[in-house]
Parts: C-alpha cells; sequence; structure tokens
C-alpha cells in the first residue's frame, strides 16, 4: 500500500482502463457491466446495472464532461472515518477519475485508522500521551483565504496574550525517568515558575508583557526583585501616611482640618477663608470671628496652623529643652509633643507681651498645635512687613525707636529674648510697629538667652542703618542699651567670649538655686539683671 500511494493520478487512470480492457477482453464482467443479482445477508441485494459500451466511453461528449470533472472535482476536505465504505449502489463509475481519487481516499482512510490503532496501542494508559496527528494522510479543513486581522481572540479557545500555566511538579518531586529526570530545582523549570509569579507583584509594579518569549528568571533575580516590589510597597505607604498626618505647604491634614472645623461648629468662628502666609514652621489662615462664651472674638481672625512634618523642629529643640516652663516637660523620644510646647509657648510669650502692653497679636484660642489670633490688618489683607513697605525718613525714625522701645520692654518687663527679630517679624499698622512670631522666645536665663539677644541686636540694627536712620546705635551699644549690661570689647570676637562667660555663671546659678538669676556686681558687669517673673 505504500508503494501504491506514488502513483501519480494519470498513472491510476491508465490502470483502471487497461484493468476493463483486460475483462472486457477475457470476457469478465467489469464495474461497469451486468451482474447477476445476489443476494448478500449484510444488505440489500445488488442492483442490475445497464451496460456500457467502449463507444460510449470513447465519445467525443464524455471526454469533454471528464474534462470539466477534472477542473472542477476537489478533493474532499475532513472525511469521517464512521461513514460506511463506497460501493458501487451510490457513485457512478462512469468518470476514471472519480474511481481514482475514491480509491485514494479508501486508502487514506485505512491508512489513518491505522493510525489510530498504533497511537492508542503506544500511549496505553500513561497519563502523558504521544500523538500521530501529524502523520495523518487527511487532516482538517483549513480555509486559507481567513485573515488574520479577522480573528476575535476573546471566540477563541486559546488566547496568545494569556500566558501558559508552568507544568507542575507531582507530589514526588520529579518527572521522567532514567536520564530524563527532571526535577522541581531544575533551573529551567524554575525560572519558569518564577516568570509566572511575577503576575503576582503589586499592580504598580510594571512587569511588562512576554508573550510569546520563553523567559526564565532565575531565583537570585526574583528574589531581589520581590524584596526590591515589597520595600516600594512599605515607602510608599509610610509616604501616603505621612501626607494624610503632616501638615502640607498651604494644606492641612485630616485631623487638623477636623479640629478647625469643630471651632467653626463651636461658634469660635464664623468662616475660615484663605492661607495668606507661609513659613518654615506653620501656615497662618485668615478667618471671621464669632463669640466664645458670649464674648466676642474679634472680627478678623488669623489662625496659626503648625506644621507636623517635624523636618523644621528637629534641630530647633535648643529654644525649648533648656527653658525651665517646658523642660520637664520635653521629650527628645516624642517629638511631636514638641509641635504643641512650641504652639503654647508662643500663647503664653505673647500673653506677657499683652500684659507688658507690647502692640502683638491678641491671643483668642489655642487648641492643640492650633493658635487662633487676633488679626493684624483690614479687610483680609494682611499688614505689610518692615522689610515690605517703603517709609518716610521721619516714620523710619519713629519705627526704629518703637522697636529699641519693645525690645528693652521685652527683655526687662516680660523677661524674654526675642532670638528670631528682625525685618521680616515686625509689621507696620495703624502707624506703629507690632511685633511677631515669638514661638521661640526664650527667658535671659536660658544658656543661649544672651547669645539670641545679640543676634537681635545686629538683625536690628544693620536694617535700620540700611535703610538710612542716622541715629541707628551699632549692636554692641543696643544690646548694653537694651540688656543695661555694660560690656565693653575691641572686637566681635571679645564681645561675644563674655557673653558666654557670663551665661556660663548664670547658668551656674541656675542649676543651684532655681530659676533665678544670679546678681552681678555692677563694677565687672553693669547693672543687675532681673529676676524673671
Amino acid at each position: 500500500m505504500g508503494a501504491f500511494s506514488l502513483i501519480t493520478l494519470q498513472e491510476l487512470i491508465e490502470l483502471v482502463q487497461h484493468t476493463r480492457a483486460t475483462r472486457r477482453h477475457c470476457g469478465c464482467p467489469g464495474p461497469g457491466l451486468a451482474t447477476p443479482v445476489l443476494d448478500s445477508p449484510w444488505g440489500a441485494p445488488n442492483k442490475v446495472m445497464s451496460p456500457c459500451s467502449l463507444a460510449d466511453v470513447m465519445s467525443e461528449q464524455l471526454a469533454k464532461q471528464l474534462q470539466l470533472d477534472e477542473e472542477n472535482v476537489g478533493f474532499p476536505s475532513n472525511v469521517d472515518v464512521n461513514e460506511p465504505l463506497i460501493t458501487g449502489d451510490n457513485i457512478d463509475t462512469a468518470s476514471d477519475l472519480m474511481l481514482a481519487q475514491m480509491m485514494q481516499m479508501e486508502f487514506d482512510r485505512e491508512f489513518d485508522t491505522q493510525l489510530r490503532r498504533e497511537e492508542k496501542k503506544f500511549n496505553g494508559e500513561s497519563k502523558v500521551s504521544v500523538s500521530f496527528e501529524n502523520y495523518r494522510m487527511v487532516h482538517p479543513y483549513d480555509d486559507s483565504d481567513s485573515s488574520e486581522d479577522e480573528v476575535d481572540w476573546q471566540d477563541t479557545c486559546h488566547d496568545p496574550y494569556r500566558p501558559d500555566k508552568p507544568t507542575t511538579t507531582p507530589k514526588k518531586g520529579f518527572v521522567g525517568k532514567g536520564k530524563n529526570i527532571t526535577t522541581k530545582h531544575d533551573e529551567v523549570v524554575c525560572g519558569r515558575k518564577n516568570t509566572a509569579r511575577m503576575d503576582n507583584f503589586a499592580p504598580e509594579v510594571q512587569v511588562g508583557d512576554g508573550v510569546g518569549m520563553d523567559l526564565k528568571l532565575s531565583n537570585q533575580v526574583f528574589n531581589a526583585l520581590k524584596q526590591h516590589c515589597y520595600s516600594e510597597q512599605r515607602r510608599s505607604a509610610r509616604l501616603h501616611e505621612k501626607k494624610e498626618h503632616s501638615t502640607a505647604e498651604q494644606a492641612v491634614d485630616p485631623k487638623t482640618r477636623l479640629l478647625m472645623y469643630k471651632m467653626v461648629n463651636a461658634g469660635t468662628l464664623e468662616a475660615i477663608n484663605g492661607c495668606f502666609s507661609t513659613g518654615k514652621e506653620s501656615v497662618v489662615f485668615h478667618a471671621k470671628g464669632g463669640s466664645i462664651d458670649d464674648q466676642a472674638v474679634p472680627e478678623e481672625c488669623a489662625i496659626k496652623v503648625f506644621k507636623t512634618t517635624l523636618n523644621e523642629f528637629k534641630n530647633r529643640d535648643k529654644y525649648i529643652k533648656d527653658d525651665y516652663r517646658f523642660k520637664d516637660r520635653f521629650s527628645k523620644l516624642n517629638p511631636r509633643k514638641i509641635i504643641r510646647m512650641w504652639a503654647e509657648k508662643e500663647m503664653h510669650n505673647l500673653a506677657r507681651m499683652q500684659k507688658a502692653g507690647i502692640p502683638c497679636p491678641e491671643v483668642v484660642i489655642l487648641k492643640k498645635h492650633i493658635l487662633v489670633m487676633s488679626f493684624i490688618g483690614e479687610k483680609q489683607v494682611p499688614a505689610p512687613k518692615l522689610k515690605e513697605i517703603k517709609l518716610s525718613s521721619e516714620d523710619m525714625n519713629q519705627a526704629y525707636y518703637q522697636v529699641l522701645h519693645m525690645m528693652q520692654q521685652l527683655y526687662q518687663e516680660c523677661n524674654l529674648v526675642h532670638a528670631d527679630l528682625s525685618e521680616y517679624n515686625m509689621l507696620w499698622h495703624n502707624g506703629k510697629v507690632w511685633l511677631i512670631d515669638v514661638s521661640q522666645s526664650v527667658e535671659p536665663t536660658h544658656p543661649h538667652g544672651l547669645e539670641f539677644l545679640f543676634r537681635d541686636c545686629r538683625n536690628v540694627s544693620l536694617f535700620f542703618q540700611k535703610v538710612g536712620v542716622s541715629e541707628a546705635m551699632n549692636e554692641y551699644e543696643l544690646f548694653n542699651a537694651v540688656s543695661g549690661l555694660n560690656i565693653t570689647a575691641d572686637n566681635e570676637g571679645e564681645f561675644i567670649a563674655q557673653i558666654e562667660a557670663l551665661e556660663k555663671m548664670n547658668e551656674d546659678h541656675v542649676q543651684k538655686r532655681g530659676k533665678k538669676a544670679p546678681s552681678y556686681h555692677s563694677d565687672d558687669w553693669g547693672p543687675l539683671m532681673k529676676n524673671s517673673g
């Protein structure tokens, strides 16, 4: 049969014609001649076929018909093995081409049937089967005219964009036999499994698309990627939490916003407007005042919200840790308490200044790290800073003497040192200077109180000398005028050295006797320093 399959169609036709001629010459009935009717136990008896002469076969009309059949007749696309065998009852045997085609189809069907038997015998009951599909003579119908662009992948059984599932290893830990054993620790198997596991990474991790590629990821690389994704998730969670629980620039966190809403609901404030000032430590909003326990609140208020990011407070603990008022409550391990203490400290400092008659904002209420004060300005427009406003020479001279007087009051009556006094923290409103931002103010008994005072004096002196105030004193004269001391030195280094020596003596006496400052002889240091009130 294998040799017969190599015979061409033309040779097969000639063979059929030669067989007919031989049978006719020997007197044997051919497939087209009359045969006696025989009873068949398996089916209906054969019908008597009408005889066909050789002249009819070789006629011109029949030749044309054969030519048309050659052009139009094609091989069937798919043949069902279970179909009944082709017999002389239901076919036309007048065409040699048709007979040759039917004989070839019969051979292909028998060959495929035998091939399936061999395939079934070879595989047996094994779970892993080998297919002989490529050796079949009759293959499924394939429409070559269809376009790939018209294929809808959602309607097909196999989705090329869906990664194939890695082959699972049985419980025994290996597959195969003999030299072909593959364990679960195989490099190729592990690499493919690691590539499939990348789909389990977080959605924000871009793992790419490896459709159609046999990607293998080593354990070392996969573990590194997994650890990196885990670290990124934790960092993202920290940033999100920090954003939710911190006061950003010109914005507040949910807890701060809730405290502000409570003030409005309680009637303390009627409305909260936008932000008009931002700094390193705080954000300031404008608000309309209401009432507290039937007491009127200023019509315009300023809400100072201290930032809770802690970045600006880490290096500023020197202003509060040595202040006896907050020393016992200061905790380096809990920096969030420092922020509330800053707000509380500014409230107490403003109360002292208000009691002494120094122009400054009036405290309304304190809620954790939110301080509500009176607004310095008019019609939601804040008062300008001395750095921003241009004053006449007369007004600038008046401002200088006001600042000098306020510094003396702050030091002698309030027992405070501003510690950050400059043209940026002084406002000009209604013809006079107002002091703001006193959260970092300390007492003169602070270990660095006199150094802070000397820095304030230098900032004030340089500013007023720059704007053309001829009567402005230098920093040494201004320091002695404010503190009441009589320190003389030829240069700044000696001056600061004497200040540090005085601070050292002051610190020793404070540690021995409490918060009271020591008494110095006028011959050595000038007038006595006042006790803290």
